[in-house]
């Protein structure tokens, strides 16, 4: 198993639509973070999906230590990077 990479030092803010289905990248290899695009394949690592409650702006973690996830909860504040 391979261990997550960290891709910034806080989070990204992306817009999402009520009700449809999101993959947060939890590895960190994805070209497209925070969500997946399938660069996990083969280190036992998956995505994390999560579905929009409702329309507007959220902020994913970027540093992949969050224990809220898929969403920041300021765990890169106390990550050295």
């Amino acid at each position: 198993m391979s261990e997550t990479t960290t891709t910034k030092n806080g989070p990204y803010g992306v817009a999402v639509e009520e009700g449809k289905t999101y993959f947060w990248c939890t590895c960190g290899f994805s070209q497209k973070q925070p969500f997946c695009d399938g660069a996990h394949k083969g280190t036992g690592m998956k995505s994390h999906p999560f579905i929009a409650d409702k329309t507007g702006e959220v902020w994913l973690c970027g540093c992949k230590a969050t224990k809220g996830s898929p969403f920041c909860d300021g765990s890169h504040g106390q990550t050295s990077l």
